[in-house]
């Protein structure tokens, strides 16, 4: 499992000729990334002097980042296989056209998927960008450029993400399948560049 490698093993792993892990992976770590640095600047509020105030939300954002990071670490491999089912159908005999039918079938249902997972990366980590803005505006101010630096991350993760869930598209023939994610892949698009943007605003530097 990919999440189970150190972190030069799976840079060297990345840099090799095999497709995974691949963009979409590098995109759900940048996700987990980004909620560990969250975590990190909220831990560092609490119980700091100045900041008793706000200790007790922090508490509970540093808890959400860790959830958040969590779930983008398991993300990272889920992103690595989901295209494992595409690779297995195009493997199938297409000698007839039962076959070829049911070859078809399978390769659309695990291309929906494929372009699923990196749709639920980018969505999960649209949901960090709040908790983030609470940090630059009250989190200790001496990990103020973290906090900025978490919600790069996690635009840069979206907008990542969202490629990955654009090439598979391109790929599937429910039109209604893919006017849906477009749909949604738009408003996701939307909200990274318009929240990273007014996260960065909350700074003086």
């Amino acid at each position: 499992m990919l999440k189970e490698l150190g972190l030069k093993a799976f840079i060297d792993k990345l840099e090799s000729s095999d497709p995974v892990p691949g963009g979409g992976s590098v995109a759900a770590l940048s996700s987990a990334l980004a909620s560990a640095l969250g975590a990190m600047v909220a831990n560092l509020t609490v119980g700091k002097k100045n900041y008793e105030a706000v200790s007790d939300q922090m508490v509970e954002i540093a808890g959400r980042m860790s959830e958040h990071k969590q779930k983008f670490i398991d993300l990272i491999d889920k992103d690595a296989n989901s295209f494992d089912d595409v690779m297995k159908a195009y493997k199938l005999p297409k000698e007839t056209d039962e076959e070829k039918a049911h070859r078809n079938q399978l390769i659309q249902e695990g291309m929906k998927y494929a372009a699923s997972v990196p749709l639920e990366v980018a969505a999960a980590t649209a949901l960090i960008f709040d908790d983030l803005a609470v940090l630059v505006k009250s989190g200790n101010k001496n990990a103020e450029t973290d906090a900025l630096v978490a919600a790069m991350m996690a635009r840069t993760a979206i907008l990542s993400a969202l490629y990955n869930v654009k090439i598979n598209l391109g790929s599937i023939k429910d039109e209604a399948f893919v006017t849906d994610m477009t749909a949604k892949v738009a408003e996701l698009e939307a909200t990274a560049k318009s929240r990273e943007t007014e996260i960065l605003a909350l700074s003086s530097l």
